[in-house]
């Protein structure tokens, strides 16, 4: 029997609630990391290769 491997989301730790600007992030799969919106979850979702998500959370936290 193979195992599906599920995204398992978390809040991004820089989202907050004041109901402002929150993200969800599933870094858990081998060949992509998924992003949507905690306010909106049905309304799609982005897909990263993980290397460009990595790349882009090194160049976030440059400033």
């Amino acid at each position: 029997m193979e195992l599906i491997n599920l995204p398992r989301w978390r809040k991004s730790s820089r989202s907050n609630g004041q109901g402002g600007n929150c993200v969800e992030v599933a870094d858990n799969l081998a060949d992509r990391v998924l992003v949507r919106d905690t306010k909106n979850r049905d309304g799609g979702t982005l897909t990263f290769a993980p290397e460009a998500w990595r790349a882009f959370v090194g160049f976030a936290k440059q400033g």
